[in-house]
């Protein structure tokens, strides 16, 4: 029915720990040994999801950053667009000053924050990858992959994301990936757009297409794709901009690799 299944990571296929559960592995390799083609689609960077990728041990491209990067089954770079130097400026000047608000940087070899928070290594367990502390008084801007903001009130970090939205316009491209993290990439950059880019790669069509997410950053790929599924614990953001599509259950009983296992193999 299909042959390609794209899935978000964070709450989506990864348990609460973060880490892939025995069972969703067995599947994914399972369904790796059928013919399927698993994509990797999450917001993480690509080091981080390469880690998790060898992890599980099969070949999958990997779409990073909501879509800035695309790395293919042979680990190479197939689609890379950053954010304007120019508008990392504004957007870290639009924020530094707001202490309640932890910026946040991607770039192709670092991760860098302008304050700690050792909270997030229980993101990155498996991965070992981790941050440094860069100066907002002279932020790197150059080769940004995303920008993104952390806050733990969803409706404070909407009134930033309404400021992006005037302030940059279609200069960018702006999404929650959970409740708490705001983020911002270049113009065009999303998940949908990316998995269009690696069926075109595959020779095959949107309509071979499943998909499995949680966040607002899943919604372009989970319209695009054949079959969008939702998780039952997607914000009630993404519910409601989706209301005709099927929900399924929590990643807490994977319910993802669930779904495959009965549907697909």
């Amino acid at each position: 029915m299909y042959k390609i299944v794209a899935s978000d990571l964070d709450g989506t296929l990864l348990m609460p720990d973060h880490k892939i559960a025995t069972y969703t592995r067995d599947v994914l390799r399972r369904l790796h040994n059928k013919g399927e083609h698993f994509v990797f689609a999450t917001g993480r960077h690509h080091i981080d999801v390469a880690s998790i990728r060898k992890n599980i041990g099969i070949p999958a491209f990997r779409i990073t950053s909501n879509g800035a990067r695309i790395h293919d089954e042979e680990d190479n770079l197939v689609f890379s667009r950053n954010v304007k130097p120019e508008v990392v400026a504004q957007l870290i000047k639009m924020v530094k000053d707001d202490e309640t608000v932890t910026i946040h940087i991607y770039r192709e070899n670092d991760w860098l924050l302008n304050r700690p928070d050792e909270d997030l290594a229980k993101y990155h367990k498996e991965s070992g990858f981790s941050f440094s502390i860069f100066d907002t008084e002279n932020p790197p801007l150059q080769n940004a992959i995303k920008v993104f903001f952390i806050h733990h009130d969803h409706d404070y970090l909407t009134g930033y994301e309404q400021k992006f939205i005037e302030t940059f316009a279609n200069n960018v491209s702006v999404a929650f990936s959970t409740p708490f993290c705001l983020e911002v990439m270049a113009e065009g950059v999303s998940k949908g757009e990316a998995l269009r880019t690696v069926v075109k790669l595959k020779g095959l069509s949107l309509n071979d297409c499943i998909a499995f997410g949680d966040g607002m950053n899943d919604v372009e790929m989970l319209i695009v794709a054949k079959k969008g599924l939702i998780m039952a614990t997607a914000h009630e953001r993404v519910k409601a901009t989706l209301p005709n599509h099927e929900v399924i259950g929590s990643h807490v009983d994977e319910a993802v690799a669930n779904y495959l296992d009965h549907h697909m193999l």
